[in-house]
């Protein structure tokens, strides 16, 4: 599993344990802008461990050469730091620049808190002086702005997608659901058919799963800018979304008594395992259900919207680059900021990882490669959402208020509205709070 989806729920979070959401932005920082911007010397580089890390590295180590080699004088020294205790390393980074990096990837919900923080690096005239960054996917250059500034460069995006056993499919003489009504009713017949197996596999904890509801249906996490937030998760259009989702938990399905705790990981690793018909499912998730059960006898397309023909947005995970404002090397810093999250270099950790390019023009290209990519590259075509740009985001997603929503409904511990009306309370306090 990529960090998108434990940054995100992981998501992210999953956290972010897993989903793409738990962010880790430092609570406190005295961090503070250098005044230096020396043109020799060492630079530092934190980049995140990933499982099976040894290609990312040789990926990392191509640019690092040629960088070295068009810098005289010029160190570069990468270290590869663990997902699960960056929280702590940032946290010290910010706070004592002095064993601070000076370039850094970091999870993609975390941008708003670390920009909060004192942590990271405004690059926005560099940015737009980048004359590859006019190809970047419009969501995740959402992902490194704040209040209109830049903070950093995308390095990769994750999305999700449904994904469906063909073999189970022909069997039943069932048409792949082209709308979220045709979607229920699917995984209701499959269900009744084969009651050993979940319909639609869902997660009373799979926030960035049941999102898509949400938005196909019209409604929004929050509306607002610059850390004045307000939820919308409560809206008539979000509520719709929700009840969408939440009738998903049921004997017809996926009972609430298996599914409520489920997280993204285990609804991927049920339908890997051949427990499920259908799931939802990332980019990142290919490996492991290519390492399934399953494997060749599934197949992957976008989630289906409410309309025929249509769409559900998703959201956009990842992954980012960005410098710390703390740097003595200024210049370098983000030079080598932009080599590493270059089109070169995501094509090379496409290859080497799986990493989703977040330039659409090479994402085209490694769609025309890989198959299996395709699905994946229209779901970002067709338009994907983010979370909101406040640092308020990291207390929400820590504080499980959307896992809680959704579990209080799936349970009977409460109904649509009152639970959501709760969760937009929650919510709003954390906007409030941001400041």
């Amino acid at each position: 599993m990529k960090l998108s989806v434990r940054c995100t729920g992981l998501t992210a979070l999953t956290a972010l344990a897993a989903l793409l959401a738990t962010a880790c932005a430092p609570q406190t920082a005295t961090n503070s802008s250098s005044d230096k911007d020396e043109k020799t010397g060492t630079l530092r580089v934190w980049l995140f461990q990933e499982v099976g890390n040894t290609p990312k590295e040789k990926a990392v180590d191509s640019v690092v050469a040629a960088f070295e080699k068009a810098h005289k004088g010029t160190e570069v020294d990468v270290e590869y730091i663990p997902i699960d205790t960056r929280a702590q390393r940032v946290k010290a980074a910010f706070n004592d620049p002095a064993s601070a990096p000076d370039v850094m990837e970091y999870g993609n919900t975390d941008t708003a808190g670390y920009v909060k923080d004192g942590g990271l690096l405004d690059v926005t005239k560099e940015f737009g002086d980048w004359s590859e960054a006019k190809d970047t996917d419009p969501t995740a250059k959402q992902s490194v702005t704040v209040d209109g500034k830049v903070y950093g460069a995308p390095f990769y995006v994750g999305v999700r997608a449904l994904y469906y056993r063909t073999d189970v499919f022909k069997e039943l003489g069932l048409s792949v659901p082209k709308t979220m009504d045709e979607l229920a009713s699917t995984a209701r017949k499959i269900r009744a058919a084969k009651p050993e197996l979940y319909g639609l596999v869902v997660g009373g904890a799979y926030t960035y799963g049941a999102m898509p509801f949400v938005w196909a249906n019209g409604g929004e996490l929050a509306s607002g800018k610059g850390g004045s937030y307000a939820s919308g998760i409560d809206s008539p259009q979000a509520q719709k979304g929700i009840k969408a989702y939440t009738s998903l938990f049921g004997s017809d399905n996926c009972p609430a008594a298996k599914c409520a705790g489920m997280g993204g990981n285990d609804t991927i690793s049920a339908f890997a395992a051949g427990k499920a018909g259908m799931a939802i499912g990332g980019d990142f998730s290919h490996t492991a259900v290519e390492a399934g059960k399953v494997k060749g006898k599934y197949a992957v397309v976008p989630l289906p919207g409410v309309k025929p023909g249509s769409i559900a947005p998703a959201f956009a995970g990842g992954n980012n680059i960005g410098v710390l404002k703390s740097t003595s090397h200024r210049t370098l810093a983000v030079q080598l900021m932009e080599q590493l999250a270059s089109k070169k270099t995501q094509t090379e950790l496409f290859d080497a990882m799986g990493f989703l390019p977040t330039f659409t023009d090479v994402r085209q290209q490694v769609a025309a490669e890989e198959p299996f990519v395709k699905p994946f590259v229209q779901t970002l075509s067709a338009g994907t959402k983010f979370v909101p740009a406040s640092p308020a985001w990291a207390q929400i997603d820590s504080s499980l208020v959307l896992p809680t929503m959704f579990q209080e409904i799936i349970t009977g511990k409460k109904d649509v509205a009152a639970a959501s009306e709760d969760a937009a309370q929650k919510m709003n306090t954390a906007f409030g709070s941001a400041g």
